[in-house]
């Protein structure tokens, strides 16, 4: 990699990793840590073969969901249970309480899925991926994304009766890129 080519790729990593990081820390669950180890890797892959890339957010996106389909796939279960951060700091007032709390519970029940199920999610409903395209790039029919993705809400649901309660968001509101209770619904 030459000076201009190394550069530029850390002009990328400057810009795009901490919307790379939300999505790498969605697909392991919550775990921060995991999130930015899957990250890390990704980045390293893509760094070898960074003069070759096109579209560098879609190769670093695709290795991210690639890698994750790939660690699910391991057979190790003696894998760490995450726990609940506390909420960020300078939250304030009744709303930002009960935002996260919403978000604590959202991240508890995500943790308890499948990664394969958290994975369909994520790219489904916070990548807002469609459906021939997460069949794509998980390498798998659409039906299988249709039946998993259909079995992950109703198990998500399971364990957390508390967000069905919130209803869908008001027909005004638009959807946000930001992975609430609210958009994981059919």
């Amino acid at each position: 990699m030459d000076a201009a080519e190394l550069e530029s790729f850390r002009e990328f990593v400057d810009n795009r990793s901490s919307a790379l990081l939300k999505t790498a820390v969605l697909l392991c669950g919550g775990d921060r840590h995991a999130g930015e180890d899957l990250l890390q890797s990704a980045l390293a892959k893509a760094a070898g073969k960074w003069q070759r890339i096109d579209e560098p957010e879609a190769y670093v996106r695709r290795i991210l969901y690639r890698q994750q389909v790939s660690r699910w796939r391991l057979k190790w279960r003696g894998r760490e249970v995450t726990v609940a951060e506390p909420p960020e700091a300078g939250a304030s007032g009744s709303d930002a309480a009960a935002a996260a709390e919403l978000r604590v519970v959202m991240r508890e029940a995500l943790s308890r899925l499948t990664a394969r199920q958290r994975t369909m999610l994520v790219l489904r409903y916070f990548e807002d991926l469609p459906e021939a395209e997460v069949a794509r790039l998980l390498g798998c029919s659409v039906g299988t994304v249709r039946s998993t993705t259909h079995r992950s809400l109703a198990r998500l649901r399971t364990l957390a009766p508390e967000l069905a309660a919130l209803g869908p968001p008001d027909a005004g509101q638009q959807r946000s890129r930001d992975f609430s209770p609210v958009e994981v619904r059919p």
